[in-house]
């Protein structure tokens, strides 16, 4: 068994000497377990770094992914949303996952910071929501089409079938919102909401667990919520539409205002 300690001069890991006795104690760092989704992350990571994953490729589909890896398809994509998160990947609506063009230096951050927001910062997206999404919601209600309406209903549907099945739910609370944006027309509006998308469902992620499933009366509610902003934009009411928009973004707010003592939100 090999001795931490030495009698003559050491060093702990950060260079500094740590007296103990008379000879010297070297410092350690806590060894961290990785995630599941960690180690995926980082071997997609590895892939690029080696070249064998370039810009513009396109990955195969979580389902692929989770056989391959032999993991769940919820930790390929935690996986896929910390790489999206460094600017290594990127999601194009209706045709999959992209390798993006990327600084080489974006390849050695670390997995685990990728995911990770402290309480101020989930705070200011929340304050970049509401600048984006009640405007949204208004312009929306102007300008939708009847193909926007389909896509909020599917939408709608597939969060009542989700009642109580969180990752789901979760799922189908994004793609409403982005069902919004796009009904927009305007596609600045678009991309600068999939700049924030992954942060986004960190957010609904963590303020369902929090509070809109702790019981399922409370996802009925959030589900008559987004079905109140539908009705507003169906019926071209953009008045309507901003106040119920701006009044549920306060809700998931004061959600994780209230609770969110913590000092980082995490899967």
């Amino acid at each position: 068994m090999t001795e931490c300690f030495s009698s003559g001069s050491g060093k702990g890991y950060n260079g500094t000497k740590v007296p103990f006795h008379g000879v010297i104690a070297l410092a350690f760092r806590q060894i961290r377990r990785k995630k599941i989704y960690e180690e995926v992350a980082e071997e997609i990571k590895g892939m690029m770094e080696r070249g064998e994953l370039k810009p513009g490729d396109k990955l195969a589909s979580v389902k692929e992914l989770a056989e391959s890896f032999d993991v769940g398809r919820s930790a390929v994509r935690e996986a896929l949303s910390a790489l999206r998160a460094m600017g290594l990947l990127e999601m194009r609506q209706g045709e999959g996952t992209y390798v993006r063009p990327f600084d080489i230096h974006a390849l050695s951050r670390p997995i685990a910071s990728a995911l990770l927001m402290s309480r101020e910062q989930i705070m200011d997206l929340l304050e970049v929501r509401k600048v984006l999404e009640v405007g949204s919601a208004a312009i929306c209600a102007g300008r939708r089409e009847e193909s926007d309406l389909a896509e909020m209903e599917r939408a709608l549907a597939e969060m009542e079938a989700a009642l109580g099945q969180e990752e789901l739910g979760e799922q189908a609370d994004v793609h409403f919102h982005f069902a919004i944006a796009r009904g927009t027309k305007n596609q600045i509006l678009v991309d600068m909401m999939n700049t924030i998308s992954d942060t986004m469902r960190q957010t609904m992620r963590e303020s369902r667990r929090i509070w809109l499933y702790a019981e399922e009366a409370m996802a009925e509610r959030l589900l008559r919520d987004h079905q109140s902003i539908y009705e507003a934009i169906r019926d071209r009411n953009s008045t309507l539409a901003q106040q119920r928009m701006l009044a549920h973004l306060v809700q998931v707010e004061e959600v994780l205002r209230r609770f969110g003592e913590t000092e980082s939100l995490k899967e």
